[in-house]
């Protein structure tokens, strides 16, 4: 029941996670990250979200406030309040599932509410069961404002995420009202596209390669949540660089692009190396009539009988170029940057399985 005891339960996590946040600013970015969100935020706050209702509980937000500073120190990044709503939603949704305890409190005291009803009447007398319960009530009115949708019925009310997803996407329709720069709406299409935050689920092991290091981490997320990642400079290409300092990956003086093209194309040679279809990179004898050759070539058959060729390229979906397709379409920059690759290579395609 709500009262002093939710509250001094509340407060106890939050403290809890004070101290976390603390030693967790000692350990690498990306470690840092994972824990927290696996870890020590909500999933210690879970079990008292769906068993007590404290919706209304100012406690409730002062977790919250713990857990955006925690999350600004441990990457180094300033959250304003679309950057912060952004940041709770969840991986698929375009956030770093650091979820909010004030978002996701009504959903899981509904969810439980609504499993156990059966149980309850079984347990408890006709006169009693009967009677609304205000917790219930509470909860829902909260729900309803914050989702602007109607409850799930039947027992798909059972479930915490049919709760939450109504909440979640009226966070999304949101952000992306508020989104009044195509560079913005581009961003947000882009954060919840299909294999966009696969780093995000990668766990930091050292020796396999997966640990990034704490630069790379504070600008993924940078980019990712639309935050300052760097003071307004003048690149050496002449072009001014904002704070969000997206114009490196587009620029063409800018070591990355090529960096990033070698190493995409290293992995995907050396995958089909481990498969035992031997490759090489840049075939000499599949020229253009310029002249220019693709990335690589299969030298065994791939599929009926013709071997395989790929180019890669890596385009930028945040460039003034692109913004007028990917502002409504995520994804649009690589499938544009595709087609004009087959159209380059038309010449090879009668003879080969090609892949851009």
């Amino acid at each position: 029941m709500p009262g002093e005891e939710v509250t001094r339960v509340l407060n106890e996590k939050t403290e809890d996670l004070r101290r976390a946040v603390s030693r967790l600013t000692l350990l690498q970015t990306q470690d840092a990250l994972t824990l927290l969100r696996y870890s020590l935020s909500i999933p210690k706050l879970m079990y008292t979200l769906r068993t007590s209702d404290c919706q209304s509980n100012p406690a409730l937000e002062e977790f919250d406030k713990v857990l955006r500073a925690g999350l600004s120190s441990i990457i180094n990044v300033d959250l304003s309040g679309n950057q912060w709503l952004q940041a709770t939603l969840p991986v698929r949704d375009g956030g770093l599932g650091i979820r909010s305890a004030v978002m996701l409190a009504p959903s899981a005291f509904l969810a439980s509410a609504a499993g156990t009803t059966e149980l309850q009447a079984r347990i408890l007398p006709p006169t009693i069961s009967i009677i609304p319960d205000s917790s219930v009530v509470s909860a829902l009115y909260n729900w309803s404002i914050r989702s602007k949708s109607t409850a799930p019925a039947g027992t798909a009310a059972y479930s915490q995420r049919n709760w939450d997803s109504a909440c979640i996407q009226t966070a999304k329709d949101e952000l992306m009202d508020s989104a009044l720069d195509p560079r913005d709406r581009a961003r947000l299409l882009a954060s919840q596209a299909a294999h966009s935050a696969d780093w995000l689920f990668a766990l930091p092991i050292s020796v396999i390669g997966l640990r990034l290091p704490n630069e790379a981490v504070r600008i993924a997320v940078g980019i990712r949540l639309g935050v300052k990642i760097c003071e307004q400079h003048q690149c050496p290409c002449g072009a001014v660089v904002d704070t969000l300092g997206t114009h490196g990956l587009s620029c063409r003086r800018s070591a990355g692009r090529q960096q990033r093209h070698s190493l995409i194309n290293d992995i995907i040679w050396r995958a089909l190396n481990k498969a035992k279809i031997q490759s090489v990179k840049e075939p000499t004898g599949l020229t253009r009539t310029d002249g220019k050759r693709p990335d690589g070539l299969t030298l065994i058959p791939w599929s009926q009988g013709r071997c395989l060729t790929w180019d890669v390229t890596v385009p930028d979906t945040l460039a003034a170029s692109h913004l007028n397709r990917t502002s409504v379409i995520a994804g649009a920059a690589a499938e544009h940057a595709a087609e004009l690759k087959i159209a380059k290579y038309s010449d090879l395609i009668p003879h080969y399985d090609f892949v851009a």
